[in-house]
């Protein structure tokens, strides 16, 4: 007889979503227990747990003698990679890097045609029921189409994003960690993205984003927080690039260096720019960056979606097929590159 797989979820999903899940196989077990603190949960519940699906509830190891796979719920791990959790012998950790693809890449083209269409601005002259002066000169819209666009960090936001933009006729350039290879290993919906490597005109190496960025008149920025990627884009990035082009930034805020960005915006070395991330969340009040000139702030919402839960279910439900085969799982944390 085969071994029960005891699976605890700690999110409040429905009966709907966990449907899928509880119908996998027999021997799965799917416990759910939300919590928000480890104490939520019960001891005997910690000691039979063999899989957890989590966002932020982290059990000392001690706790989980019988743990083998921790999925997050969640495409970004940096805020858990101190845990002591992740560091324990023989434990599988993956993310979910894929279920915020949709959204997070829709955001993208809404904010890019946003401040290239000068809408912020718009929207202000409208609260001040203003009708523009100059409004020529000061609200001539940057096209999309026929320009470029760099992607820093080609995975599967950047991905559908380029997917997105194909039918504005825009020269795409990209930039990933390991540029040797183009094609999506990770996960991925049919249909979407750009699994094979082929929708950008030139891939390029992290170590040569400069040379890609002076050449585009749209930089998005996608990376995951890592030492390889903090403070990425700095004064000397920031200089390379166009005085019509506008950064977009939604992986993590301390991939840029946020005074590098407010010295180029102030100084007119920058059309404009969007943050969706800050070294620091949720930005206080004094910050700096609430009164820079065309800079548009969002709340770090662009992987926010009514359907997020549904995308995040299936991609565990595609990883726990893997698993129960032995096959290698999607998303696979690996200490050396920090995600």
């Amino acid at each position: 007889m085969e071994n029960v797989i005891e699976v605890l979820i700690t999110l409040p999903l429905s009966e709907e979503q966990l449907a899928p899940l509880r119908e996998l196989a027999p021997r799965v077990n799917v416990n759910v227990h939300v919590a928000r603190r480890p104490e939520d949960v019960p001891d005997d519940l910690w000691k039979r747990v063999e899989v957890l699906y989590t966002d932020r509830v982290l059990p000392p190891p001690e706790r989980v003698p019988n743990l083998r796979w921790l999925q997050f719920h969640s495409a970004g791990i940096d805020f858990a990679l101190d845990s002591p959790l992740l560091r324990k012998e023989g434990l599988r950790v993956t993310t979910l890097s894929g279920a915020a693809a949709p959204q997070a890449a829709e955001y993208c083209l809404t904010v890019m045609l946003a401040i290239a269409h000068h809408l912020p601005d718009l929207f202000t002259a409208q609260s001040r029921a203003e009708w523009p002066r100059e409004r020529v000169e000061r609200l001539m819209p940057q096209e999309l189409r026929g320009s470029t666009v760099g992607i820093i960090g080609y995975g599967s936001i950047g991905r559908e994003l380029a997917r997105l933009l194909q039918p504005f006729g825009v020269t795409i350039l990209a930039a990933k960690r390991d540029a040797m290879h183009p094609e999506d290993t990770g996960y991925f919906v049919e249909g979407l993205g750009d699994p094979h490597g082929t929708l950008f005109t030139r891939l390029y190496p992290y170590q040569a984003i400069k040379g890609m960025m002076k050449l585009c008149d749209f930089v998005v920025v996608t990376t995951p927080l890592t030492p390889e990627t903090r403070g990425m884009i700095g004064a000397d990035e920031l200089a390379v690039m166009k005085p019509t082009a506008y950064l977009i930034v939604i992986g993590r805020g301390s991939v840029v260096d946020e005074q590098a960005l407010l010295n180029a915006l102030h100084e007119k070395r920058l059309k404009g720019a969007v943050l969706d991330v800050f070294a620091e969340e949720p930005l206080a009040p004094t910050s700096p960056l609430w009164k820079a000139p065309n800079l548009m702030i969002t709340p770090h919402i662009a992987g926010m979606s009514a359907h997020y839960n549904e995308r995040a279910v299936a991609l565990f439900l595609a990883n726990l097929r893997r698993y129960l085969t032995g096959a290698p799982l999607y998303n696979l944390y690996q200490p050396p590159l920090g995600y």
